[in-house]
This record gives C-alpha cells, structure tokens and sequence, in this order.
C-alpha cells in the first residue's frame, strides 16, 4: 500500500514538474507579468507539495525533525490552493476585484499555516509514528487533519463555483479551455477531500477500510495531473483544437459518403475529380464533397416530388416523435431524404412525378456557413441512410 501511495505521490510531483519547466521556459517573455509569476509561484508550491508528500512515505525524520515532511507537505498544500485561487482572481476578475481576493486569500492561508503549525507541535507530531497521520483518536492530531482537510476542500468549491462563469466570460478560447479544465480538477480534488475524511473518521473509530484508503490517493494525483494539464493547455491544446476537428471533418466526410455516392453515380459529372479513398487533404475533399452534394441535389430538383410523405418518412427515425426545434429540423432531415431517394428513383425510370419543383434551394437552408452546412447535410446524408436500411 505504501508503494502505491508513494508512486501517486510520484506521478502528481512530476506533473507538477512539468508543468513548472515549460512555464520557466516563458519567463523572458511573461515575467513582468502578475498573474504569470503567481502562476510559477503556484507551480513552485505543487512541486514541494508533492515531492513533500514522497519524501514522507519514506517514515523517519527529515532535517532531524520527525514527521517534518508531512507538515511541509500540508503547509505548502494550503499555500498553493492560495495561490491557485490568487491565478483564477487575476485571470477572471478586475484589478480592484483580484487585489482584494489575493488579499483576503494571503491573510487566510498565512492564519491556516499557523494554526497547522500550532496544533502539529501541541500533538507531538515529530514523536508520533506515521500511520496516525492516517487517522487517530487523538483530539489534537485528529483536529490537526481535519483542519487540513477543510483548508484544501473549501478552495475546491470555491474554484469550481467561480469556473463556470468565468469560462463563459472570456472570449479567449485558450483560458476558456483552461477554466474548464480547472473545474473538473476541483471536483476531482474535491472527491480526494472526501475520501480522505473518511480515512481519518473510520481510522479515528478503530474500523479499518482496507485498500478503499488508497481512493484518496488516485483522486489526489488524477486531480493534480488535470491540474497541471490546465496550466500548460497553451501547449497541448492547440494540436488536440486540430486533432479534434480533423476527426469530426472525417467522420461527417464518411457520413457524406451514401449520399454523395448515390448521387455521384445519378449524375457523374458534378466530380470535379475521379472519386478517391485518400483523406490526405481532408479540408479540401471535405469542401468538395458538399459541393458535389448541392450539385446532384439540383440535378435531382426536377424529379422530386415536394409532396412525398415526409410525415411517414420522420416516423421512421428512432424515436420518431422528437419534439423541439432539434426534433423539427431532424423530421425536416428525413423528409429532404426521403425526397432525394424518391428523385433517384424517378430519374432511374425517367419519370417525372407530377407535383415535381424545378427552383427553389433545399428549403432555404442557408449555405454561407459551411460548419452549419455540413452539420445540416450530414443529418440528410445519416437519415438518407437509415432510410435505404430500412427498405
């Protein structure tokens, strides 16, 4: 157990390290900057929290001080939640707003050490062994860690609650990113909060949980391990923004795919190339294959029949009863698609129905969006389909 422990001690420290070296590596640039020597200061706290923390699993004495690892560890831990509300003040708030938080923040993480450090001398904490630092019935040691614990679990909540309003209040896609992030690592810690009181209280009462102890350590480290990713999101989150939407092109590319093809093969020449499996140039394919779409559909505009029975057609759909503007455009969907299989049939045959409309544009969608365009064709292509499946 005392290796796992250690070992999530060890992931959360080199995160933290992490973190800390590609921040370091702005520092020309942002160095005048608060909020980006808060940000190195909270980053600096997390590493000795967490190398506090291993060095501690290891029992014994530090600087010939008993147990001096662990009240490092939580000293620093209140320090850096300090410092992490400080970041979110200086992120989100005005100059006057965040002056004032950083201020209250100071005085209540400055009173929180001292008091930590008042109760772990009057409980003897040097002499103590380290399983008590786990739970005891002791009344100073016991209020010592409860303290603690409330130190970390109301930072959590506080973050959490200011994440959401704050990520909404941004117009940088960047700090949007990192705020949201920044809530879930709350919640998580917030889970390692939890858990952790219950190892004190059910330590405290003599019942031994087993290896359900360890739960506050996996949350600590997975909480810490989102944490950093938040602070260093300027680095990964532009190739994840791209990998993301290159996924999301592809997968409407294959949904297109029925769709096009039908039409591609009712009417050739609206390819401006031979048809090929590569997705090398994605973008481009993608563009192409909604205009090539939009081109067959017009070839079709003579044989559809603006009268088939788009009403039947939408009760096919899982679900058939959707209700809601989502549900309105979904019927609507079915029913271009419905229509489309009805043309295809039509210029097959070469009749032309009699209800048949040679003008007009796909019910006025608008086509000068193509991220709306291709989310809307995507919807026709996918009830095209489920249409063809069910015949």
């Amino acid at each position: 157990m005392t290796a796992i422990r250690t070992l999530c001690f060890a992931i959360a420290a080199l995160s933290s390290y992490a973190a800390l070296f590609y921040r370091l590596s702005q520092a020309r640039r942002s160095w005048r900057d608060g909020a980006y020597r808060a940000l190195i200061a909270t980053l600096l706290l997390q590493c000795l929290t967490f190398t506090m923390g291993a060095v501690a699993m290891g029992g014994g004495s530090f600087l010939g001080v008993g147990n001096l690892a662990i009240l490092i560890m939580h000293l620093a831990a209140v320090a850096f939640c300090v410092a992490a509300q400080i970041i979110l003040l200086r992120w989100a708030a005005t100059d006057e707003v965040a002056a004032r938080g950083t201020r209250y923040w100071l005085i209540t993480g400055i009173a929180l050490d001292v008091l930590l450090t008042a109760l772990f001398f009057l409980a003897d904490g040097p002499g103590r062994p380290l399983s008590d630092f786990d739970g005891t019935s002791r009344p100073l040691l016991l209020t010592y860690l409860l303290v603690f614990i409330v130190s970390q679990a109301v930072p959590c909540v506080t973050i959490y609650r200011q994440c959401g309003p704050y990520a909404r209040m941004t117009d940088n896609a960047s700090l949007r990113q990192a705020l949201r992030m920044l809530s879930v690592a709350a919640v998580v810690l917030f889970l390692y909060c939890t858990a952790r009181t219950v190892n004190i209280l059910t330590a405290a009462a003599g019942v031994d949980i087993g290896a359900w102890k360890l739960a506050s350590n996996v949350f600590s480290a997975s909480g810490i391990v989102i944490l950093s990713l938040s602070l260093i999101n300027s680095l990964w989150g532009p190739p994840v923004s791209r990998l993301t939407e290159w996924a999301r092109s592809y997968r409407s590319y294959r949904a297109l795919h029925p769709l096009w093809r039908d039409l591609y093969e009712a009417s050739p020449d609206i390819a401006l190339e031979p048809p090929g499996s590569s997705v090398s140039d994605l973008n481009y394919r993608l563009h192409r294959r909604v205009v090539e779409i939009r081109d067959g559909w017009r070839d079709l505009r003579p044989y559809i029949d603006r009268e088939t029975n788009a009403a039947g057609a939408a009760g096919r759909q899982p679900g058939g009863g959707a209700n809601g503007e989502a549900g309105a455009e979904l019927r609507q969907a079915f029913a271009e698609a419905a229509q489309i299989r009805q043309a295809l049939q039509a210029k097959r045959t070469g009749i032309v129905p009699d209800h048949s409309k040679d003008a007009g544009d796909f019910d006025d969608r608008d086509t000068d969006n193509f991220v709306a365009e291709v989310a809307w064709l995507t919807q026709v292509a996918t009830a095209y389909s489920k249409l063809s499946k069910a015949s």
